[in-house]
Order: C-alpha cells, then structure tokens, then sequence
C-alpha cells in the first residue's frame, strides 16, 4: 500500500480557511492524502466556518486551532498557504517539504464589510459558502494541483 500525501493548509489563525481546506481533503481525498491545518497564530475554530461546512456534509466542529510549530517535526510533502500573510511568514520547513500558494478570500472580513454595510447574517454566511465552494474545487483536483 502507497504511503498517504501529507499535507498541512496554513493560514493566519487556522480558524476559517485553513479548517475548510482540511475539512475538504480528509472528506473528498483521505484515501490518498493525510491533510492537516495550523496557522501562525491561533484564532479558536470559526463558527460560522463550521456552520457552512456542516451544510454541505462536513463536519469540522471538532477541529482545534493549532500552531504552525506543531508540525515542524512531521515529514510532510506539501503545505498550502491559503492567505497571504501565513504565505509571507511561512516558515522554513525541513526535508523536501514544497510550499506553494493558493490565496482564498477571508470570509470574516468579507462577512465584516458587508455587516457594515447593514447586510443581514444569510448575506454575511454566504461570504464562507462561497469561499467553502472555492476550496472544495481546488480539493478536487488534488494531488496533481499540488504536485506538478
């Protein structure tokens, strides 16, 4: 049996994107790929994050935000930065560990501008479905999008 993909999805607070991304990968790809998340910092798991993806079939209520520095010990292939700023302060990762970017919007700040903007709680969700629906597209063509 081939050993499993290990993939860690970075973000800012590993509390929205990062949870989404990992979310994704063990439901649609935990045949090939082990996913794992973590971020910079750590912000505590996005409610709304877990409410969208329970509407599409995917339960992360029980993820933790944790820390990039839990995982600098794990031989992993891949990690995905999904924001910027995890991006610009990726650590180094050793062994033959790739890094590659793929930005996704912020779903709470979008949610926050629309707020004030007087937008009601179903407009402000709809910021993380559709943000949810962007990485679950980008899960589904992995592990070519990752690898090549």
């Amino acid at each position: 049996m081939e050993e499993k993909l290990r993939v860690l999805f970075l973000c800012t607070g590993n509390s929205c994107r990062s949870q989404m991304a990992e979310g994704w990968t063990r439901a649609l790809k935990g045949d090939v790929i082990e996913a794992y998340s973590a971020g910079v910092e750590t912000h505590g798991l996005n409610p709304d994050a877990v409410q969208v993806m329970a509407e599409a079939g995917v339960d992360i209520s029980g993820h933790k935000s944790k820390l990039v520095g839990e995982f600098m010990d794990l031989p992993l292939d891949v990690v995905v930065t999904v924001c910027g700023h995890a991006h610009e302060t990726c650590p180094y990762f050793p062994r033959k560990c790739r890094v590659i970017h793929v930005g996704f919007d912020d779903p709470p700040k979008l949610a926050k501008d629309l707020e004030q903007e007087g937008a009601g709680k179903e407009e402000q969700l709809d910021c993380y479905r559709r943000v949810r629906d962007e990485i679950k597209a980008f899960v589904e063509q992995m592990p070519d999008n990752i690898m090549n």
